[in-house]
């Protein structure tokens, strides 16, 4: 079971909210200050630039720029809340729309007075999530006309390309770059692709404009790993990697995975790096959708890239023939580590492709297996060796336990509450 935690200061904005286990009421929701009108479109946009709001579906661009490039492409836009959650470690855009629907919808409508938007979508795959945003449209409809489109999920089904060919009735799919969304989107229109929790903030920062840094600043987490139950908490940039470990239940980590499949892999030396989107790239490793899969004590590190890359390399969309064969090539060459069947040159035929490959494809999927692979080199190069020499007792208690990197959405029910705080048995931890 996946549970829920605040680890944020008291007083700072929550995308928790009051009643994390239950689907919010519209009266609960505006009466914590949702869809009130505290500050106009343009103040907002100035506060969520002076901020330094950035996305939180994995490019950690900057917000403010991307809501300028689609205000200015020269026609009405469109604007699309983006709930397609790829990766197999994160859970927190569909709890968001089980959870806190308005408070996607609030930031949608926001976004759309800023860009001058016409009409909006909720793109999502999650049957519960549809079915919470349907309800919370019939409780207040938007000012503007807003559409769910389903998606079957896939990997690669909410990259921004994708979700816009999926709009206009195609696949699921990515196409190649330029034009992107912000220049040619949906029905030939400037669209901004943007990620629900970066929605959910924007309305946060409205309501409270006076607490737009802290806003930014904090982050929602998926946290997995070791024999501890998985966590999504709410955290504040500046958390080192090893107290969210402890705050998980895996106390000693012996590494991570980190950006879902996205950052790679971290030794433990670099467990005290602070949870903050530049000093984690400065370090060769990426926050993106804010997942990390932490190593537990006896794991082996090349275990979690075999199953990593394995996913990877299933979920390619096969669009591309330099990712078909570079994913399987890269996932093939990992897992004959794990088994003790590699060959000398394992290691040198890793760093090629980790650093040949990036960038060759539609999507990010290529640059994900090609980075798992380089900061598996980088992180475990004792382990790699070691591989080499005979099979390893702990990838061997692994093999086909690729499912561990799947974490379970936090309960939430259906029914709705008027506004209240929570009890003591709430399932929202207190601030430690």
């Amino acid at each position: 079971m996946t549970g829920i935690a605040s680890l944020i200061r008291p007083g700072t904005p929550s995308a928790l909210g009051l009643t994390p286990g239950v689907t919010e009421h519209i009266d609960a929701y505006t009466a914590t200050g949702g869809y009130r009108d505290t500050v106009g479109a343009a103040e907002l946009l100035d506060r969520i630039a002076e901020a330094g709001l950035r996305g939180r579906g994995g490019a950690c661009y900057p917000t403010a720029a991307k809501l300028r490039s689609v205000r200015d492409a020269g026609r009405p836009p469109v604007v699309v809340a983006n709930g397609e959650e790829g990766e197999p470690g994160s859970v927190k855009d569909r709890w968001l729309l089980r959870a806190r629907p308005h408070l996607v919808l609030d930031g949608l409508v926001r976004a759309a007075e800023i860009t001058g938007a016409e009409r909006g979508y909720v793109y999502l795959s999650d049957d519960t999530a549809a079915e919470r945003v349907h309800r919370a449209l019939a409780e207040r409809a938007p000012r503007l006309p807003v559409e769910i489109v389903s998606t079957p999920h896939t990997y690669v089904a909410g990259e921004e390309t994708a979700v816009v060919r999926r709009i206009d009735g195609g696949p699921a799919l990515p196409t190649a770059k330029p034009p992107r969304p912000y220049e040619r989107g949906v029905g030939g229109a400037p669209t901004l692709v943007t990620n629900v929790e970066t929605l959910a903030r924007i309305a946060l920062l409205a309501a409270r404009p006076d607490h737009g840094h802290r806003t930014a600043r904090t982050t929602l987490m998926t946290l997995a790993g070791g024999d501890a139950d998985p966590l999504l908490a709410e955290v504040p940039y500046g958390r080192t990697l090893r107290s969210l470990a402890r705050d998980q239940g895996t106390p000693e980590p012996a590494g991570a995975l980190l950006g879902g499949l996205f950052g790679g892999l971290i030794g433990p030396g670099s467990l005290d790096l602070a949870l903050d989107p530049d000093a984690l790239a400065a370090a060769g490793t990426a926050l993106g959708c804010g997942a990390i899969r932490f190593l537990g004590p006896g794991e082996c590190p090349l275990a979690l890239a075999r199953d990593a890359l394995s996913h990877l390399a299933a979920e390619s969309s096969r669009q591309c023939g330099v990712c078909v064969a570079g994913t399987g090539a890269i996932s093939e060459a990992v897992a004959a580590l794990t088994t003790g069947t590699a060959t000398p040159d394992i290691a040198g035929r890793l760093e090629r492709w980790a650093a040949s490959l990036p960038g060759r494809g539609a999507c990010g999927l290529l640059d994900a297996a090609a980075g798992t692979a380089g900061s598996l080199l980088r992180s475990f190069p004792h382990l790699v060796r070691s591989h080499l020499d005979a099979p390893c007792p702990a990838c061997a208690t692994s093999a086909g336990s690729g499912g561990r990197l799947t974490v379970a959405v936090p309960g939430v029910a259906g029914r709705t509450v008027p506004h209240q705080r929570p009890a003591a048995s709430s399932p929202l931890k207190g601030t430690p």
